[in-house]
């Protein structure tokens, strides 16, 4: 008896190793199967992404009136901000692809242009965007401005000659002009006069609303970026190293104004005042009324980045490029980085 009570003993004792030294494979498996899985739910006070995150580029901005503003940029991230650029909300948008240039009939209707020939446009003040069909090319369509003008009328201009015309607020497009080995990187209308400008110093002029188009003898080589008139007659187109050209005839004839920088310029605008331009490496050149007298700095010795539009809004400066700034009495501030 003694012996069958030791040997129950001993196969007891023997039992339990045996389940003390499994629980480590138990727990192991467990965990392996909580990893492969169990899936962790989603709660409400998880982060959502900032309207502004540092990996953002913003290569257009448009100041509709008041304190709105819309931005676009990389992958398609469209934004826009109700109190002058204070806050930001972002809208949904129909595409992926960069969109180089936004522009806005008013705080409800805008057009915003890009990659791939890229056309959306919004009629709700952004709450939507639909993406539209436009004429395309075989070999090439990125679309790399567009400005909006009265009565629906907006021009978009790009890669391969490309010069596309809307005048029902952006359903539909036509091509102006045949398709041409060279890029048009600005245009720009006051009344029925209109000027482009592009690759290899090229400026073509319009009298006509842009019916007809005729070449005009350029004092550069280099690509033109932007151009801007403040009436019919004065008007000041600036490009790559640090060209500047400045005209007071309507166009017919350019002057080149003596170097003041070798950074590129992306963008010049007639503020109400004066010519004010910005380019790379925080670059900024600006001139009177009467487009003399020319001074080139820095925006800011603490942002060196990028810029390719600036566009005033009340006593302030809102600026797109590698970022989103304001710029108020020569002090920038980065947006999004507060």
């Amino acid at each position: 008896m003694l012996k069958a009570i030791n040997k129950l003993g001993k196969g007891a004792r023997m039992v339990g190793a045996v389940g003390t030294s499994s629980l480590p494979v138990v727990i192991i498996g467990g965990l392996l199967y909580a990893a492969f899985f169990v899936k962790a739910e989603p709660t409400t006070g998880e982060l959502k992404a900032r309207p502004l995150e540092r990996r953002d580029a913003f290569y257009g901005v448009v100041a509709p009136g008041g304190a709105t503003l819309w931005a676009a940029g990389s992958n398609g991230k469209i934004v826009r901000s109700e109190d002058g650029g204070t806050t930001w909300g972002v809208q949904d948008s129909p595409v992926v692809s960069h969109l180089q240039s936004i522009s806005a009939w008013d705080a409800q209707r805008a057009v915003a242009v890009g990659n791939r020939g890229l056309v959306v446009v919004t009629a709700d003040g952004g709450k939507t965007w639909k993406e539209v069909k436009v004429p395309h090319s075989e070999v090439a369509n990125k679309l790399l401005q567009v400005h909006t003008y009265a009565d629906g009328v907006a021009w978009a201009v790009g890669e391969l000659g490309a010069v596309l015309k809307t005048t029902d607020y952006g359903a539909t497009w036509t091509r102006a002009l045949e398709e041409k080995d060279q890029a048009w990187n600005d245009i720009a209308f006051i009344g029925q006069a209109g000027w482009l400008v592009g690759e290899f110093g090229q400026i073509l002029r319009t009298t006509d609303g842009g019916q007809t188009w005729a070449p005009v003898q350029s004092p550069v080589k280099s690509s033109l970026m932007s151009v801007s008139f403040r009436d019919a007659l004065h008007g000041v187109a600036v490009g790559l190293a640090g060209t500047v050209l400045v005209t007071s005839d309507g166009g017919a004839s350019w002057k080149d104004v003596p170097p003041l920088t070798r950074e590129h310029l992306n963008c010049v605008i007639w503020d109400g005042a004066g010519w004010v331009a910005v380019g790379d490496k925080g670059i900024r050149v600006s001139a009177g009324p009467e487009a003399d007298n020319w001074k080139a700095g820095r925006i800011s010795d603490q942002d060196l980045s990028w810029h390719t539009q600036i566009v005033k809004v009340a006593d302030d400066y809102v600026l797109a490029g590698a970022n989103l700034a304001l710029l108020h009495k020569d002090e920038l501030r980065i947006l999004g980085r507060d």
